[in-house]
């Protein structure tokens, strides 16, 4: 398909970009292999076979994905959790193991998933089971974990499933359902309600000065910080970028010459904010060539049937929203997931054609 495409070009682009780049090799290789991760897509696409083998390896994901939801629940009720190898700031927002901007994304997904593959999980209570997964799943990223990525990730998913809920003519609704859900949710739940007010200070107290302190600046004030030096950079080489593995590099040269008390991050950085990694890397082909593998997932999706489309368009969406905020594709855990998860849904929508159940013989296999 299509998105297979996408991500070959842009592969093949940020190998060429090595010839330019301002990184050292090591960090432009090192840039590099954290982009090959694009290549599970595709790998995943071409070894599962059929419709049968997308639903047992989709059931087998979500069920390891219902083991980390109900472990982030046992260390918020206090209980040993050996397993959990978060680092302990992360544990204080109830991660397991990785960190609750993570995880809260990854929960917003599985049930986002579970909703809509609901008619596929088998058993005279399977629908049940699988919606209960999703409320359990939702209220895991609402009231246990912290992380603001996730709340606003979950926010959108059940927007577009209540969307598509809707008769067509009332779908104009989705323009207003984000707010009222933000709105609504923020009064229940504390977590929410405290990190919109944290957004909001962080945000009234921050100013750009060029002498300012990015290391011991708010979560909101640093990415502010690097969105400034990024678009700097982008406006020196607009058009093709400094090249793979640079932004480190770009950053701490524009630190030492616009700061007198210059800050420096460590290599293979990042500025927490997808687009304008590729924008800096690549300049504006780079963002093109973002946008056009997120319109290739997109477009892929439309030849699927509706269950598949609309799972497929749902990781979409938290992967567009995701990467306002955070390098979602660049970083390690998170940028696996979405990889594994795209890479099954695209298998699975492929297969349209066969069966819409999914069956082991005369069973039928999980799937959520």
């Amino acid at each position: 398909g299509w998105t297979h495409v996408a991500i070959g070009v842009a592969l093949v682009t940020f190998c060429f970009s090595m010839t330019w780049t301002s990184a050292p090799l090591n960090e432009a290789l090192g840039s590099l292999s954290k982009y090959g991760k694009l290549l599970l897509i595709p790998l995943i696409f071409v070894l599962i076979k059929d419709r049968r083998e997308a639903c047992i390896a989709l059931g087998v994901f979500a069920l390891f994905q219902l083991f980390l939801i109900v472990s982030s629940w046992l260390l918020f009720f206090n209980f040993p959790v050996p397993w959990a190898t978060a680092p302990s700031n992360a544990r204080v927002g109830n991660a397991v193991f990785s960190s609750y901007l993570d995880q809260g994304i990854m929960a917003a997904i599985l049930a986002s998933l579970c909703w809509h593959f609901r008619s596929m999980v088998p058993g005279v209570y399977g629908r049940y089971i699988a919606v209960s997964v999703a409320i359990i799943a939702l209220l895991n990223v609402f009231f246990v974990l912290i992380g603001r990525s996730g709340h606003l990730v979950a926010i959108a998913l059940i927007s577009l499933a209540i969307m598509w809920e809707l008769p067509k003519r009332y779908r104009v609704a989705i323009l207003f359902l984000p707010l009222v859900l933000m709105l609504s949710i923020s009064v229940i739940s504390p977590k929410v309600r405290d990190r919109i007010s944290n957004v909001k200070s962080e945000l009234q107290g921050f100013t750009f000065t060029e002498g300012a302190s990015v290391v011991n600046g708010t979560s909101s004030g640093i990415r502010l910080h690097f969105w400034h030096r990024a678009i700097q950079s982008m406006a020196e080489r607009p058009i093709f970028g400094s090249g793979v593995g640079s932004w480190s590099t770009e950053f701490n040269r524009l630190e030492q010459k616009n700061s007198s008390t210059p800050d420096s991050i460590a290599p293979l950085g990042n500025p927490h904010q997808e687009y304008l990694l590729w924008g800096v890397q690549l300049g504006l082909a780079g963002i093109l060539l973002f946008l056009g593998f997120l319109g290739s997932i997109f477009h892929d999706a439309l030849k699927m049937d509706s269950m598949a489309a609309r799972s497929v368009q749902s990781v979409l969406a938290a992967l567009a929203i995701g990467c306002l905020f955070n390098s979602i594709i660049y970083d390690a855990l998170i940028g696996d997931f979405f990889c594994v998860t795209l890479g099954l849904l695209l298998a699975l929508g492929s297969h349209n054609h066969q069966k819409q159940s999914c069956e082991l013989g005369d069973d039928k296999s999980i799937a959520a």
